[in-house]
């Protein structure tokens, strides 16, 4: 029998009577003993690896309550399978192990908690085994109904629990070794704090997510398997942006939510960084890797190689196919699960993975439009056949006529990119068409580069305007940004008062002082002022008007692309940020997933498709 089993039993045949030393104990003689006692409210957690430490942490509170009712709804438990999170995570009950569903991620294990410990050092409760926990579950009712406390109890790791009262609870640690007689552990040093019921320990529970689902949004991350700088990966950071997307939702769109408008936009990770690694290219790299600097080496080959690995154009169709296929794959899975979903999906890539997603949207051959919910596919692929000829090219350059002469030279596409001015000059074709052929075939190479650019420039190059600055997710823009505007405003009226003063002055100083000249000079000087001051009063105008028309960008058309809307956006930096750019600029390209203008932006652009907007817009 377990020392758990035979504690028990000690506690079952112990005496019932009260202590004649406590005045309590006479009370509860003539009332129900069961009356004082409250079962305690069981909470729900999963354990994960922070920093090579567990950490306990609790589901949401609808997600507790539906793993709680499966647990006593009296089935058996075993293969009965509870959806958490969003449908992101199933939790085996049986198993009591949680498992992610879109992607691959260790098993979690989960466990109903109704009591906890905590020591000096830990910074969060840990709570005790589901079967420990039954057994001070009962020694505390036994104590709570008789009164009768300092029960003590023995731990399977051989450690002393003592309930001194119900606010007094107290775990000892064993002292490592015991001596050569074999004495039982004895409760020295600094006691862990023990606690009963999740409401009594300071941990954040959430409410949870909203059911429904407006749209679906797949991120596809950039170069290395870590998106930012605490080396976290994409299902890390994609959790980071979905979580500010809810906070968002609740704070910009509550008019919405309370007229149950929307629901949430979900937000997946597309990993296809694990595969194309998986693929053995490791190994080869490894082998030619010097010895010296491994980290920084190691670093390289993980992440900057991806670069090279894109431009190869072995690797380059490995990771178009993984991300299409990818994408595939969980949209089937996702709808297999959201039957009823019937929102829209959109893409977003960070860094490298908006330069692939390009590439896919590019070479689409069949029109995505509306999906077909029997196919429960995007039907998104590369497809390497059927590629335009070249005289399709030609033709869509407007330079048909030079097909023959390509052809005489038994030039096709691949060589006709390769062709330097000089080579068409050599085949007889004339500037204007040179130059048409080397921008186009230029252009194409550089869907390629990694470095992310403009767009709105090659769809407009005719105006020049700035990038649209995404507004603050508090309204206006920040606070020294306004400053640097007003301080800038405030030096060109100075400037344009300053000049008006010395031009003035410098009139009156070079003045001739002869009287006979004096009244001639003074009628100029009359008929001269409503000039001047006329003058003055247009340049200030024109000064104010250029400002003005700062502040008010006029209406800029980009085309189809976005419905004619923006496509050029940009963050406001940061007071920090302003002080030295080159010292921010890796933070900068790092710092979306946990920004809440971004978040904002998306939210934005997905939800007035739908003809709902911010409760506020924001300036």
């Amino acid at each position: 029998m377990s020392s758990l089993e035979s504690h028990q039993e000690q506690l079952s045949q112990s005496d019932p009577s009260p202590s004649p030393n406590s005045c309590s104990s006479f009370e509860l003689l003539d009332m129900d003993p069961g009356s004082l006692y409250e079962p305690v409210s069981p909470h729900w957690f999963y354990c994960k690896i922070l920093d090579s430490k567990e950490t306990w942490i609790p589901f949401n509170s609808e997600d507790s309550q539906q793993l709680e009712e499966a647990y006593g709804s009296g089935k058996d438990c075993n293969g009965r399978i509870v959806p958490t999170d969003g449908g992101r995570y199933d939790v085996h009950l049986g198993e009591r192990m949680r498992y992610a569903v879109y992607w691959d991620e260790l098993a979690s294990e989960v466990r109903r908690c109704t009591w906890f410990y905590k020591g000096d050092k830990d910074n969060k409760y840990v709570p005790y085994s589901e079967s420990f926990s039954q057994v001070l579950e009962e020694t505390y009712k036994l104590a709570v109904t008789l009164d009768e406390w300092k029960k003590k109890l023995e731990s399977p790791n051989r450690e002393i629990i003592i309930l001194h009262n119900p606010k007094l609870m107290v775990h000892y640690q064993p002292v490592a070794g015991s001596d050569e007689w074999g004495s039982t552990p004895a409760e020295q040093g600094r006691p862990r704090t023990v606690k009963r019921g999740a409401e009594n320990i300071s941990v954040e529970i959430h409410c949870g997510e909203p059911l429904q689902i407006d749209h679906l949004v797949f991120v596809v991350h950039g170069i290395g398997p870590a998106c930012d700088l605490r080396f976290r990966s994409i299902v890390q950071c994609v959790n980071d942006f979905r979580s500010v997307s809810l906070n968002l939702l609740q704070t910009h769109f509550k008019k919405a939510q309370e007229n149950q408008q929307i629901g949430r936009v979900e937000f997946l990770p597309v990993n296809w960084h694990s595969p194309l690694h998986s693929t053995g290219v490791d190994v080869d790299l490894q082998r030619i890797t010097l010895p010296s600097i491994n980290r920084l080496r190691h670093f390289t080959n993980d992440t900057i190689l991806d670069v090279f690995f894109y431009n190869s154009p072995t690797y380059c169709q490995t990771i178009v196919d993984t991300v299409a296929s990818e994408m595939n794959r969980i949209y089937t899975l996702f709808l297999q699960r959201n039957p009823d979903f019937k929102g829209g999906v959109s893409i977003a890539g960070h860094s490298l993975g908006s330069l692939i997603l390009f590439d896919i949207l590019t070479n689409q051959e069949d029109a995505l439009g509306d999906i077909d919910s029997e196919k429960s596919s995007l039907n998104i692929a590369m497809d390497q056949g059927d590629k335009p000829t070249l005289e399709e090219e030609l033709k869509k350059l407007q330079l048909a006529e030079f097909l023959n002469v390509f052809e005489k030279e038994k030039v096709d596409k691949e060589a006709l990119a390769l062709c330097t001015d000089r080579d068409l000059q050599e085949m007889g074709i004339p500037l204007g068409p040179r130059k048409k052929i080397l921008n186009y075939f230029r252009t194409r190479k550089n869907l390629f580069d990694p470095v992310a650019y403009r767009i709105e420039p090659m769809i407009v190059p005719e105006v020049e305007f700035e990038p649209m600055l995404i507004p603050h997710h508090k309204g206006r823009k920040r606070m020294h940004l306004e400053l640097r505007e007003g301080l800038s405003r405030m030096s060109m009226d100075l400037k344009n008062n300053l000049l008006g003063s010395l031009r003035m002055a410098w009139k009156s100083f070079t003045r001739a002082p002869y009287p006979a000249l004096q009244a001639s000079e003074t009628a100029e000087e009359t008929e001269a002022e409503p000039e001047s001051s006329s003058e003055k009063s247009s340049d200030v105008n024109t000064e104010e008007t250029s400002v003005a028309v700062k502040e008010e960008d006029p209406p800029i058309n980009v085309g189809m692309l976005n419905g004619g809307q923006r496509i050029d956006y940009v963050l406001q930096e940061k007071p920090i940020e302003s002080f030295n750019e080159y010292l921010f600029a890796l933070q900068s390209h790092l710092c979306y997933w946990e920004s809440e203008d971004t978040v904002l932006l998306v939210l934005k652009e997905i939800y007035q498709t739908q003809g709902i907007f911010l409760d506020q817009p924001l300036q």
